[in-house]
């Protein structure tokens, strides 16, 4: 069954500060083995994490021993909400920690892939997150029926679907993000990063400067950021900026899972013949009679057969 999301707080809170200078604060960007943690004071510092291995994602809460003006060592987590990520045969890949909703961005062209919207929205609800859809580049109108077409399938499944074009004015956004804590994801090419530096005015040069801290640009694409969104539009609302995706491997989730991930499947899921039902060539199979009756679309039951793979 799908977890229940508690919409915690993510402003951070300093513990008693004694003489190690103990914190806490949270992850706004994480380059690999080091992180961009937010104090309680309102200042950015580099924190490092105890041993090899690097469990944080952007958005996690810690505790911190500020060791010098500008560094700090982890400790320990803070719990977490949630946790969206993504793996293959071979590793895992955080996404964000603590988010209350994902928007995923598609656009008119170039054109965006069923699999990995459908693989995102079962990752979302596995995780209990709610999901908004922004159709992004409306105004290119010689794709933009086709786009909409593709869309209408998850739109009859209640999923929120929205259009504006970033260039032109991303601010139909905005009251869909007050409140919440959202990570947008996306291909690469969609437009996100457009979308981002129209909400937030400093998103490009803050991903400038800390190009420049790191003597590279090629992180400016690889790693995520939290940014606070406009008080007076989006109140409270905190956004994460994700690099570009082109998969999003679910090979963590258990087959039943991928089920409860469709939405579109749950009012039919435990009524097969046999528990351990696939869903394909077992007879009084609920899932092909709700298919067969029209209750699932053929293509979603398509599209889930080729998520669940090795796992049928």
């Amino acid at each position: 069954m799908s977890k229940k999301n508690a919409h915690a707080p993510v402003a951070v809170e300093a513990s008693n500060a004694g003489p190690a200078e103990k914190y806490e604060g949270i992850i706004t960007a994480a380059f690999g083995r080091h992180y961009e943690v937010l104090l309680p004071d309102g200042r950015h510092i580099t924190g490092f994490p105890r041993g090899k291995k690097s469990p944080y994602a952007c958005g996690d809460r810690v505790a911190l021993e500020v060791a010098s003006a500008d560094q700090a060592q982890i400790t320990r987590h803070l719990p977490r909400t949630s946790l969206l990520y993504r793996s293959d045969d071979y590793r895992e890949k955080l996404i964000a920690a603590n988010a209350t909703q994902v928007v995923l961005v598609v656009a008119t062209e170039p054109s965006f892939t069923d699999d990995l919207l459908a693989r995102t929205l079962v990752a979302a609800e596995v995780e209990g997150l709610r999901t908004l859809i922004v159709l992004n580049k409306a105004d290119l109108n010689e794709h933009l029926a086709q786009a909409r077409e593709r869309l209408a399938m998850l739109a009859k499944l209640g999923y929120r679907i929205i259009e504006l074009s970033a260039k032109e004015d991303a601010s139909a956004l905005l009251p869909y993000l007050a409140g919440e804590i959202s990570v947008l994801v996306g291909q690469s090419g969609m437009g996100k990063s457009t979308l981002t530096n129209s909400l937030i005015p400093e998103a490009r040069a803050a991903t400038r400067e800390i190009s420049e801290a790191l003597d590279s640009g090629k992180h400016t694409t690889t790693y995520a950021r939290l940014y606070e969104l406009p008080q007076e539009q989006a109140s409270g609302g905190k956004l994460i900026d994700c690099p570009g995706l082109q998969e999003f491997g679910l090979s963590h989730l258990s087959f039943g899972q991928l089920e409860e991930g469709f939405v579109d499947f749950r009012p039919h899921s435990g009524h097969c013949r046999f528990r351990d039902c696939r869903h394909q060539n077992e007879p009084d199979c609920a899932i092909k009679a709700a298919v067969e009756a029209g209750q699932i679309e053929p293509k979603r039951y398509e599209l889930f057969h080729r998520i669940a793979g090795a796992k049928c």
